[in-house]
């Protein structure tokens, strides 16, 4: 049997997604609850892999097992094993077919960076911090250089492990709550350190160290070295995973922010 899991989680304290050897990643303690449920050894598979500190509203994993429990046990089962800042939302039972990875169809992030003179306390892993005055327009007008089917080697990762560079961003909105500018980002797929790596050059426009031409010049030129620094993960939020109507997941509101679900202001 095959059974789909949505999760919630707080990344804040994790070496990120992917498993290690010292039991420090979120797959480490979800693969151990679901095995306490199933009485057998279960790994899983995940839509994306999110980075230390990076956080999750909707993400999406598989596993198979042989174990015969009720949906509940996959819910409110499994979150009793679980530590208090990892949760199992949903729940369902999918057709071999289905895989978290590569049935889905996009992946959606939205980056939190708080624009304040003063750094974050209360909220310190839950945002980005930069204290200068940001241009809203000048970033817009970058953001959609990057819009469409780019090679994207100037914004991925030393270490990105990905055969290719190419990837589609379907979206990239730029809005401002209050002293929180969020970033609205959907791709088929990101390459690693992607998301970050494109909000930290827009910082580089919006605070004029840069003119929004310069991100065409980064895309054409490939050189991850003439970009900006990696911005900090704390303001990472994996928001959605889209997948076909045929696997009958559930939806997460398209039109929603994390400053609404968290009230972060």
């Amino acid at each position: 049997m095959r059974v789909a899991l949505v999760l919630e989680y707080d990344g804040s304290r994790y070496c990120g997604w992917q498993s290690q050897s010292d039991g420090c990643a979120i797959q480490d303690q979800l693969e151990s609850a679901i095995s306490s449920i199933a009485c057998e050894k279960i790994r899983v598979v995940t839509a994306g892999r999110t980075d230390a500190g990076v956080h999750a509203l909707y993400q999406v994993i598989h596993f198979d097992t042989t174990a015969k429990r009720p949906l509940t046990a996959w819910t409110r089962g499994v979150n009793a094993f679980l530590p208090k800042d990892i949760v199992v939302l949903w729940a369902n039972e999918v057709s071999a077919q289905f895989h978290a990875r590569f049935s889905a169809r996009s992946r959606c992030y939205q980056y939190l960076l708080l624009n304040h003179p003063i750094r974050p306390g209360f909220f310190s892993q839950k945002t980005g911090w930069f204290h200068q005055g940001l241009d809203l327009d000048r970033m817009r007008t970058g953001a959609e250089i990057l819009l469409g089917e780019h090679d994207f080697s100037a914004f991925r990762a030393a270490e990105c492990q990905a055969k290719s560079p190419v990837r589609t961003l379907t979206r990239l909105d730029i809005s401002r709550r209050g002293s929180i500018i969020v970033f609205d980002l959907c791709a088929n797929a990101f390459l690693h350190h992607m998301v970050r790596n494109i909000v930290g050059c827009l910082v580089y426009v919006g605070k004029g160290r840069n003119s929004p031409e310069w991100i065409r010049m980064l895309l054409d030129h490939g050189d991850r070295t003439a970009a900006a620094p990696t911005i900090s993960a704390a303001g990472l939020y994996l928001t959605r995973i889209e997948y076909d109507s045929q696997w009958n997941l559930p939806l997460f509101d398209q039109n929603s922010s994390i400053i609404d679900y968290c009230r972060v202001v």
